[in-house]
């Protein structure tokens, strides 16, 4: 994203990107280096990440989309691997990682002098947003999440963003003054995250991190799109846009290795006998023949009753 250079300054980090963000920062400095985190970034918000006077040789940031927005949007190819952990924290010898604690890839950044003297590092899109885009197109990302069609996600307002805005804050029982109150990312993600009367709901009741897909027969093709990450004791709503003719499910628990977690020799996972196109990492997919010939994953989905307007598959350890 950027690289640094000795400061003596604040530094802040700030979001100019359409995601809201958990970042880290790694402070290397006379051949030790330290990590701390997590800094929760909104989109268009700036946070001090180092106050006070900074001396350092290099500096580094790892930054982290919420698990709500599903696969990992942001590139996680740091050419540095340093030790963070799953909570808060403070690590003074960042690259020999003890228990609790795993190693993650940092970028070397290069942080400007800003109007105020302090310094600061921007997060960014090849969209290129400014604060005011970045707030919009995270506000959209986030009613696509919700099911509700704001697209395409591009920061500019108009009418169906107002339209799809309004439907979701009348349907969360939400005032329309929560939209300029500081803590509106953090209500959206929460009502975004809570079970629906409307579209379809997953909640992930393990203790385990679960990656789930959708499949979307709209009468034409049947499409299938994943995976959304759903943290444990939190729900999602994968967006769903017009009147599909059926809906089809897969999910499946994982550990903190991506890998499928197994119990008693079976993989915890919930699907049916729908078998549609998946592949790890981000995929959609609209053509579902010939999987296995396509280098892709034949999956088995399980179809969705969605005769009462609304649903919530709810995910529980057996």
């Amino acid at each position: 994203m950027l690289t640094a250079l000795p400061a003596r300054a604040d530094l802040k980090l700030c979001n100019r990107m359409s995601y809201v963000v958990d970042a880290a920062i790694g402070i290397d400095d006379k051949g030790a280096t330290a990590t701390r985190g997590w800094f929760r970034l909104d989109p268009a918000q700036c946070r001090v990440v180092a106050p006070g006077t900074l001396t350092a040789d290099r500096i580094l940031l790892n930054a982290r989309a919420l698990s709500v927005y599903g696969s990992s949007p942001l590139p996680q190819n740091g050419s540095d691997s340093l030790c963070i952990a799953p909570a808060n924290f403070v690590i003074a010898a960042a690259r020999q990682c003890r228990r609790g604690q795993t190693a993650a890839p940092f970028t070397e950044i290069r942080p400007s002098q800003g109007d105020d003297g302090n310094l600061v590092a921007y997060l960014a899109e090849d969209s290129d947003y400014d604060d005011e885009q970045a707030k919009l197109a995270g506000i959209q990302r986030l009613l696509l999440i919700a099911g509700y069609d704001a697209a395409p996600i591009d920061g500019v307002d108009g009418p169906k963003t107002q339209a799809a805005l309004s439907a979701f804050l009348k349907g969360r029982g939400l005032d329309a003054e929560v939209v300029t109150a500081p803590n509106f990312f953090e209500t959206m993600i929460k009502a975004v995250q809570s079970p629906s009367p409307e579209g379809l709901t997953w909640c992930n009741d393990t203790p385990h991190k679960i990656m789930a897909a959708i499949g979307i027969d709209d009468g034409k093709a049947v499409t299938s799109r994943g995976w959304y990450g759903i943290a444990p004791g939190t729900c999602l709503h994968p967006d769903i846009t017009g009147q599909p003719r059926q809906i089809f499910s897969f999910a499946e628990a994982v550990d903190a290795n991506g890998q499928t977690v197994q119990l008693k020799g079976k993989p915890l996972d919930w699907g049916g006998t729908k078998m549609l196109c998946t592949r790890d990492g981000k995929f959609e997919f609209s053509e579902q023949g010939d999987c296995g010939v396509r280098a892709l994953a034949a999956t088995g989905f399980t179809a969705v009753d969605m005769s009462d307007g609304g649903k919530t598959l709810r995910f529980s350890m057996p």
